[in-house]
């Protein structure tokens, strides 16, 4: 039966085709795609993922080197003064909140888990400043542990391909979770990402330069000649 949230007449079957041919040929565009966030652990990659909301991963690895170099571990963050953390963290935007977040995080790893990021995203998600996107992105990148990573680029990406118009973040994941393999998950959600920064923009898609525009139902959303279409793609590293 067709699905609902998929091009007209496409079956099941052809959905879940479409969806791992598209994910193979972006495998084939970026094959050096990764989390742009720099870490050396997993806590201080939990920390950047925690800062990168409403900011920029350009932004974030800017203001990390010093943040990382001052707060080592758990206990670093839990008893951190907070008018020196909100200082080193301000050009992130929404420093109080993110401030707030990581020492109530870092007290709750501190209270709960002996001061070590846990593995689990049951676990994770307790923790304050930590939801589903946060949680994969620290799972998959830091412990090797599939996971899909709903932003904003891969939402705007999933709905333009068909593989679902879902717009609640925890519903696309586990429709997209049923479309691509378990192992491919990490690095489906680095490739979506990668594609979105560079390519299938929200505003002027460079559709003209896609690799996906004969699989893609949104081909034309943006300029399909391309020499204009080449004008909009933009390299990395992104911010």
């Amino acid at each position: 039966m067709p699905r609902e949230d998929s091009p007209a007449g496409e079956s099941r079957l052809a959905l879940v085709r479409r969806a791992r041919r598209m994910d193979r040929i972006l495998a084939e565009t970026y094959p050096d795609a990764h989390c742009e966030l720099d870490f050396r652990t997993p806590l201080e990659l939990l920390v950047a993922t925690i800062l990168s909301a409403q900011c920029t991963d350009k932004r974030v690895n800017m203001a990390t080197p010093s943040l990382f170099a001052k707060y080592q571990t758990a206990e670093d963050y839990a008893g951190a003064d907070r008018a020196e953390l909100e200082e080193i963290i301000r050009s992130t935007g929404f420093f109080r909140a993110k401030t707030n977040s990581i020492i109530g995080m870092a007290q709750a790893l501190c209270e709960r888990y002996g001061g070590e990021v846990p593995r689990k995203l049951k676990d994770l998600v307790t923790l304050p400043g930590v939801g589903r996107k946060t949680a994969n992105v620290v799972l998959g990148n830091a412990y090797g542990v599939p996971g899909i990573t709903v932003d904003t680029h891969f939402q705007r990406l999933v709905n333009r391909f068909g593989w679902t118009h879902e717009t609640d973040p925890v519903k696309i994941e586990h429709i997209v979770a049923e479309l691509i393999p378990r192992r491919d998950w990490t690095m489906m959600s680095h490739r979506l990402i990668w594609h979105g920064r560079r390519i299938c923009h929200a505003r002027r898609p460079a559709c003209g330069a896609c690799p996906l525009a004969a699989l893609c139902p949104a081909y034309g959303t943006g300029p399909t000649a391309a020499a204009e279409a080449a004008k909009l793609v933009r390299p990395g590293p992104f911010s």
